[in-house]
């Protein structure tokens, strides 16, 4: 019956393999990133330790390291825990070339407990991250391969990682990048930063020891937060402890909730897909009621002839889900290509059994789905009836009314998706829109990955970055240069505690915190930054001058409200270059009022910052911005030049344009939007077909009555308005159901939107407009073909 009519066959197949494709493409990501535990050695033992403050609505902390350590001194439930936190290493190959890569410092359990083992060499031992240990690490193999050429000698040399003489002990597996993407791993030793009880910087896992649980690790963790809060009251006050999953401690917030909406989004394309088939094989039913009734008269019973009808869907779901395995399989390697976001390096994102069960459940219930309703109709025809009428059984309002059902519910669905695609790109265009505060044409920016041991004297800072500074702005083509501890939309130095002039704090650790940034007097010039109020820095706050600050409005708004904020000062705690502890505090006179700038992501608008001159109180670490007047990326290897011209083993890290930056901040909304656009519109594309395929159908069956109305003297405008009405009553009443749904996805949505409302009328209004018009379209094709008809011919039709 199904090579009998080939074309029917076909489109069933493409339009199932559609459906099936996408939701296996989509359900391998999230199968890999949010569901599948971390591909190490029994892993659902493996379990993550953070620090929270729900009193401060602080949810997600790292962990300080005495607090690991007594941790994991204390625990029964774990089997031992390690410790681990990103560090970036710049690696100098034996020519001396600096390069920077993705580094991690771990204890020296961390391997041994996940189960991973070095391809070469060996794993840290136990002495190694102890203080006064001789410096060793263990390499990636992408490094170890693309760096020294797979050099199987590497292990015992020595490389210059972060400008210390380090010993190469190992290289590990390919694919090995926990935690961080990580290429270069370093033993965690601690020093006095690191033993500080409130730097809570570190991330914790551990191993399960067998048959606990959980919740049994989440209480023992409970009960050892509070003897450290009953201990340390002052730096653990309300600090208490988490015990989560791999899936919920890197894939919570957002992130979950994107890839979830993207999971029912094709579901929902599954199942307009399995509408739009059910509805071809209805219309194929009804032609085939005759065979049906001959059937029946020759002794087959009900039973026969619904599981022969559903027996030809299950065949043609298993042929989609075939085609649909294999269209999923290239669409996975065009979405990995696309994606603008870094996956966990543990993602195995690849066609796995779960994902081929899933792809099998989701092809077996599209079977029944779509082939429940024709065989149920088969099995319900009146052999006799049908004989006697010749052919003309089916015509009847009645028997046409499921197949509308089908199109209305198509049209809620495709209304729901097409929704949540409206949201998602209106969501994108605010984003575009919102204001950085800041010029980001012709500005190249890039990070001096200067070692935190090489300078300890203020002097020697300020006179290095005077130089940078010097030499770049004699490239000819800049404008302008600054250094500053932080990036527009890539992050400030971090936080201080702090307090303002006339509110003291009687408990220092109960002082509010601020975003603080050193920066040169050419800052806001180089980035366009415009100053509300007072004045910016100049060359004269030099080390020996009067300190004073800058704060933006948001900083204003919250914290000096009614008061002139120029006659105000900010006291913040001593930074000390080299030194593991801050200072006393230290009285910033502010002297003037910035427009705000994103910072941190470009979605956070209401961050308050603190500005001080980078002379005053000078870091070793900095980026750089330099404005130019043409092209900045055709001045990056003159700029590098003068860079090496002052110190020649430094590498420019993270060279990019303030566009490049800005663009790809948008990648992960753009991404969003476009998903969502592409799935919206293969649903619009088949929604249309659905409401084209019964109307031209309803017209085929229609031809003896719509030849009679012409004979009658109907018009073609009366012809042609009594089709379309039919089919957007059709469209009108699948809008109405698919407003309730749209509306409840966009409060699930809501999270993961920017300026949009849960109703979002603009949106709505677009969407069922488009949808509107394609029914309107989909439904003009037969109408016109209903307007050609010949009486003369339509009476002789039967």
């Amino acid at each position: 019956m199904l090579i009998k009519d080939p074309g029917f066959t076909a489109v069933v197949i493409v339009t199932l393999a559609l459906g099936i494709g996408v939701n296996t493409t989509v359900f391998t990501l999230v199968n890999a990133v949010l569901f599948k535990g971390l591909p190490f050695e029994e892993p659902d033992r493996i379990m993550f330790v953070a620090s929270n403050n729900p009193s401060k609505g602080r949810d997600r902390m790292g962990v300080s390291y005495p607090d690991y350590v007594y941790f994991r001194d204390h625990t029964r439930k774990f089997q031992s825990l390690t410790a681990f936190t990103g560090s970036a290493a710049t690696v100098s190959d034996f020519s001396g070339l600096p390069d920077r890569h993705n580094g991690a410092r771990v204890s020296a359990n961390c391997f041994s407990l996940i189960g991973q083992k070095p391809l070469l060499g060996r794993d840290f031992m136990a002495a190694e991250d102890r203080p006064g240990a001789p410096p060793v690490a263990l390499l990636g193999y992408s490094v170890w391969k693309n760096r020294f050429g797979g050099d199987p000698t590497i292990l015992g040399k020595a490389l210059r990682i972060n400008e210390v003489s380090t010993v190469i002990v190992g290289v590990m597996p390919q694919g090995m990048q926990f935690p961080f993407n990580t290429d270069v791993w370093l033993p965690l030793i601690p020093d006095a930063n690191l033993e500080k009880r409130d730097n809570r910087g570190l991330q914790v896992c551990g191993r399960l020891v067998p048959h606990a649980t959980q919740a049994e690790a989440q209480t023992e963790m409970g009960v050892l937060a509070k003897n450290l809060e009953k201990e340390y009251s002052a730096a653990n006050q309300g600090v208490g402890a988490a015990v989560r999953t791999a899936s919920e401690q890197f894939n919570g917030g957002p992130i979950r909730t994107i890839f979830l909406a993207l999971m029912g989004a094709v579901g929902f394309v599954l199942l307009i897909a399995c509408a739009n088939v059910a509805n071809l094989l209805l219309a194929r039913g009804i032609s085939r009621t005759k065979e049906v009734a001959v059937r029946t008269s020759l002794g087959a019973t009900r039973a026969n002839i619904f599981s022969q009808f559903l027996v030809e869907s299950l065949i043609m779901a298993g042929l989609g889900g075939i085609v649909g395995i294999g269209l999923g399989e290239l669409m996975l390697k065009i979405l990995m290509a696309k994606i603008p976001f870094e996956l966990p390096s543990e993602a195995d994102v690849r066609l796995s059994l779960p994902v081929l069960l899933f792809t099998l459940a989701a092809t077996t219930l599209a079977g029944i789905f779509f082939g429940c309703a024709p065989a149920w109709q088969a099995s319900r025809v009146n052999p006799n009836e049908t004989l006697k009428e010749g052919g003309r059984t089916g015509t009847s309002t009645g028997k046409h009314r499921l197949r509308r059902i089908l199109v209305v519910a198509e049209f809620a669905l495709a209304l729901t998706l097409l929704t949540a695609a409206g949201l998602a790109m209106h969501s994108f265009w605010n984003v575009t829109r919102i204001d950085l505060g800041i010029r980001k044409d012709h500005i190249l920016t890039f990070f001096l990955p200067v070692s935190q041991e090489r300078f300890t004297k203020a002097d020697e800072i300020s006179s290095y970055y005077r130089q940078m500074l010097e030499k770049t702005r004699a490239v000819p083509g800049v404008v302008d240069a600054a250094a500053s501890t932080g990036t527009p939309l890539q992050g400030t130095f971090g936080g201080m505690y702090f307090s303002v002039s006339g509110k003291p704090v009687a408990d220092p650790s109960l002082r509010p915190t601020s975003p603080f940034q050193m920066v040169t007097p050419g800052y806001f010039a180089t980035y366009g930054v415009r100053i509300v109020k007072g004045r910016s820095f100049t060359d004269q706050d030099s080390e020996g001058s009067a300190r004073v600050a800058m704060v933006n409005e948001n900083f204003v708004r919250r914290y000096l409200p009614g008061v002139d904020p120029l006659t105000q000062i900010v006291s913040v705690d001593q930074l000390i270059p080299g030194a593991a502890k801050t200072g006393d505090i230290v009285p910033w006179q502010i002297v003037g009022v910035f427009h705000n700038v994103r910072n941190g992501r470009i979605r956070e608008d209401d961050i308050p910052e603190i500005d001080v001159p980078f002379w005053q109180s000078p870091w070793p670490q900095a980026a750089m911005a330099v404005r130019t007047q043409g092209e900045p990326g055709a001045l990056s290897k003159s700029i590098a030049a003068a860079i090496h011209s002052v110190d020649p083993n430094l590498p420019l890290a993270n060279i990019k344009t303030m566009d490049q930056i800005f663009d790809e901040s948008l990648l992960g909304d753009q991404f969003v939007a476009a998903l969502f656009g592409c799935f919206a519109g293969t649903a619009l594309l088949l929604a249309a077909l659905g409401i084209y395929g019964v109307m031209a159908f309803g017209v085929a069956q229609r031809t003896h009555e719509i030849g009679l109305r012409i004979a009658l003297g109907a018009g073609k405008e009366q012809v042609l308005r009594l089709i379309l009405r039919e089919g957007l009553l059709l469209a009108s009443a699948g809008l109405g159901i698919g407003l309730l749904g749209a509306y409840f996805l966009g409060r699930a949505m809501q999270s993961t939107l920017y300026g949009v409302g849960t109703i979002d009328f603009g949106a709505f209004c677009a969407v069922a407009m488009v949808l509107l018009a394609s029914s309107l379209l989909a439904c003009y094709l037969p109408a016109r073909r209903a307007t050609r008809i010949d009486p003369i011919v339509a009476l002789r039709y039967e």
